[in-house]
């Protein structure tokens, strides 16, 4: 199937979850249950910690290897497969340590998942400790990728806007579905953008997917966490939190700014917007039809119940207000000191945990 159509068929997909139902588990999704079951167990052991954040990172640098001018194979497993390629492009930066983290699992395993499908499988899984996160969608039968993906195809947070809505727009998501996958910086962190300052979280909340990453990309910048010179960073507001600067310039940008600012006090429509995005992101590459739903296989998360608030010691007049058509709205300001937000504890290190 070509490119085009295949994007084509992926935009027109309703991808909404399915009612419960009684049907017969199918054959390969009883042959998966027992590795979802030993990476919930023996790689995320019930947290939404670092081993979690980059097994959800890996979706992202895997799918969206494919373009419609230089090909690659989208979600389908080429950054195991072929990681003595892949692991040397500049944006794949730390994934190294992520597939020393995660790799184990897939070897132990890959008599009966294929890598595409582990990757998604396990980004799918991570998601399962973290408060407040959605249930995603896993579709399995990918088959094993032909090719390493080409080079220059992952978005780097030093890219222009423009770079970043033309790369994602060539594989078929809008702007807004654009900050719906950014909301995973919610629970997310760098090891590498301040390489002298690893594990360093994007918000003052990395193991809880809350509204917090949309509140503080929008405070005035005021210091840097680490040293002051890193590409792809820009100033933050809350002192132990690193913000890159694609997240400053969507998040004021007029035609992702709104998003952004909806997200930042709606955390089940950030919630909502995340899941299908995700679901959208692991189709690059594949033909729904050749896929099995194994949605089961996937826990539901902790609920959360989430009040938008102001880290301790900033306030309304601290917000860059950037959406053309609302003011930011006014929100509780946390009490107690201001914080100084401690390190992502590592278990192998990676780029953004």
């Amino acid at each position: 199937m070509g490119f085009k159509t295949l994007a084509a068929l992926v935009l027109a997909l309703p991808i909404a979850f399915a009612a419960p139902s009684k049907r017969q588990t199918p054959a390969i999704c009883s042959t998966l249950a027992p590795v979802a079951q030993d990476l919930l167990e023996n790689l995320f052991g019930g947290e939404c910690g670092d081993s979690a954040h980059g097994a959800l990172r890996l979706i992202f640098h895997d799918a969206i290897g494919i373009s419609p001018i230089v090909g690659g194979g989208g979600a389908d497993g080429s950054i195991i497969t072929f990681n003595a390629t892949e692991l040397t492009f500049e944006a794949n930066d730390g994934l190294d340590d992520v597939l020393a983290d995660v790799g184990p699992f897939f070897l132990k395993h890959q008599d009966v998942i294929t890598s595409g499908d582990f990757v998604q499988l396990a980004g799918a899984l991570s998601l399962a400790a973290c408060p407040g996160a959605p249930q995603v969608q896993f579709f399995a039968g990918r088959p094993p990728p032909l090719a390493a993906s080409p080079n220059f195809l992952v978005p780097e947070p030093f890219n222009t806007t423009d770079q970043i809505l033309e790369r994602f727009a060539q594989v078929g998501f809008a702007p807004a579905e654009i900050i719906a996958l950014l909301s995973s910086h919610s629970i997310a962190g760098a090891d590498t953008v301040d390489p002298t300052i690893p594990g360093t979280p994007f918000d003052t909340t990395p193991s809880v997917y809350d509204t917090n990453i949309f509140i503080d990309v929008l405070l005035k910048g005021t210091l840097f966490p680490g040293t002051d010179d890193n590409q792809g960073e820009v100033e933050t507001a809350v002192n132990g939190t690193l913000r890159l600067q694609s997240d400053f310039e969507l998040a004021r940008d007029p035609r992702t700014a709104c998003t952004w600012q909806e997200f930042a006090t709606n955390q089940p429509l950030m919630a909502s917007q995340f899941a299908p995005a995700v679901f959208k992101l692991s189709l690059l590459g594949q033909n729904i039809n050749d896929l099995t739903d194994c949605s089961e296989l996937i826990p539901q998360p902790p609920a959360l119940d989430d009040v938008p608030e102001f880290p301790p010691g900033q306030f309304l007049s601290d917000i860059q207000d950037s959406c053309a058509t609302a003011r930011f709205p006014d929100l509780p300001t946390q009490p107690g000191p201001p914080l100084d937000v401690a390190p992502i504890p590592q278990a192998d290190s990676d780029d953004e945990s």
